[in-house]
């Protein structure tokens, strides 16, 4: 059911499907400034890795924002958004994906069906996206299953060791195994085996430091980043879930996703991300048009959960999906309440 602003909601899907035509010339320039850089930078790095490491992971910090850039573009792909044409985007989203570690088509199948699907309290929650229980899905776990989940959910488990399991674990494997993903499965192992087969030139040519000096903590800075965007973009205290019978995309999509408001310069740096509740209303729309579409329509300032960087660092305390009071809950506010 939808809120009390129910004709606000419904219109905007019509608002954002006039800023779903890709460009040719902005996909282009997104392409240069963000694999140029790069590049360069990664080359920088490789050159002073006897000069200084801590230079070197200096760099990797930087590099790590422009990584995040090449996986919007790759994101983009699997959405079939970046560009007009399916051969194009297939092809630079599968190039992003030898870079950024993150097989193509297997992420985007799984990265789909969150998009179907973000919010929706059943036994799948957990593709795609953070798992969350409720309040009630907790209290009725055992001591040792709670503990368990309590140490997922915290902040190391989450941001530190989280994302160096998604990218080697998550998806080096094909752990979901549900029809209709045979095609992305079989994906995933050619992905495997190219990114084995490019690491393994480099490593010959440039010796085992251009990896593990190199690109690896480049590796380690995008997972953190990236998973601290995804994490407050659906793990706001307001955000919306639902049981699958009553669950509404709109809803899900303006509510459960937050509108990240970052300076432009971020803003840029993740490709537009933070503007998830478009995103999410239409994934149609090119990141390079996420921006326009927001702030040329007034109606978005009014329905956003907008969370600057201050008020996003309190996410990182949300736990359990309380039913009863619509929101997330911290272990304080659990445990106080029992």
């Amino acid at each position: 059911m939808l809120p009390p602003d129910q004709n606000v909601y419904r219109q905007l899907p019509a608002i954002t499907k006039l800023y779903q035509l890709p460009d040719s010339r902005k996909a282009t320039i997104q392409v240069l400034n963000s694999f140029l850089p790069f590049v360069v930078i990664w080359v920088t790095m490789y050159l002073l890795r006897d000069v200084s490491l801590w230079l070197t992971f200096s760099l990797a910090i930087v590099n790590a924002f422009f990584l995040v850039r090449i996986f919007i573009i790759q994101h983009d792909c699997g959405h079939q958004s970046f560009t007009a044409s399916r051969k194009a985007n297939n092809i630079i989203g599968s190039l992003c994906s030898f870079l950024t570690f993150i097989p193509y088509r297997y992420w985007a199948k799984n990265h789909n069906y969150h998009h179907g699907h973000n919010g929706v309290l059943d036994e799948h929650r957990d593709i795609g996206d953070i798992n969350t229980l409720t309040v009630r899905e907790f209290r009725e776990l055992s001591r040792a299953q709670q503990l368990k989940y309590m140490i997922f959910r915290s902040a190391p488990v989450l941001f530190i060791l989280g994302p160096m399991s998604y990218i080697f674990y998550n998806n080096r494997l094909p752990i979901i195994q549900m029809k209709g993903w045979e095609v992305a499965n079989r994906s995933l192992w050619w992905n495997n085996f190219f990114l084995l087969a490019i690491h393994a030139t480099l490593i010959y040519f440039l010796g085992w430091q251009a990896f593990y000096l190199v690109h690896f903590p480049i590796l380690v800075a995008f997972g953190i980043i990236a998973i601290w965007f995804f994490y407050v973009q659906h793990q706001h205290e307001h955000t919306y879930k639902a049981q699958k019978g009553k669950w509404d995309y709109l809803q899900a999509s303006i509510q459960g996703s937050s509108y990240y408001k970052l300076p432009k310069l971020f803003h840029w740096l993740s490709g537009n991300i933070g503007y998830h509740h478009i995103h999410h209303l239409n994934s149609l729309v090119p990141n390079y048009e996420l921006a326009r579409c927001h702030h040329e329509n007034p109606v978005f300032d009014q329905v956003a959960n907008a969370l600057t960087f201050r008020e996003s660092l309190r996410c990182v305390f949300y736990k359990l999906w309380d039913e009863d009071q619509g929101k997330m809950v911290t272990w304080r506010e659990y445990f106080g309440k029992k």
